[in-house]
C-alpha cells in the first residue's frame, strides 16, 4: 500500500496527500473500504449495518 489514509477527512480546499476523498476520487482507496459523511469505513461492515437497520424498523401498516 502506498499511502494509508486518514481515518476523517480534514476538509481543507486543497486536499492532502492523505485524504479519503481524493484517495477514492483517484481510485487508490484500499479495498474494502469507502467513504461516508467524510469519515473512512468499512465497506462491508457499513452494508452490514444498513441492512440491519432496515430489518429493525419494518413499515407500519
Amino acid at each position: 500500500m502506498a499511502v494509508k489514509p486518514k481515518k476523517k477527512c480534514c476538509v481543507s480546499k486543497k486536499r492532502c496527500e492523505r485524504c479519503p476523498i481524493r484517495l477514492l476520487k483517484e481510485g487508490k482507496l484500499p479495498d474494502g473500504y469507502t467513504v461516508k459523511k467524510r469519515r473512512l469505513v468499512k465497506a462491508d461492515k457499513h452494508a452490514k449495518n444498513v441492512k440491519a437497520a432496515k430489518k429493525k424498523y419494518p413499515k407500519a401498516a
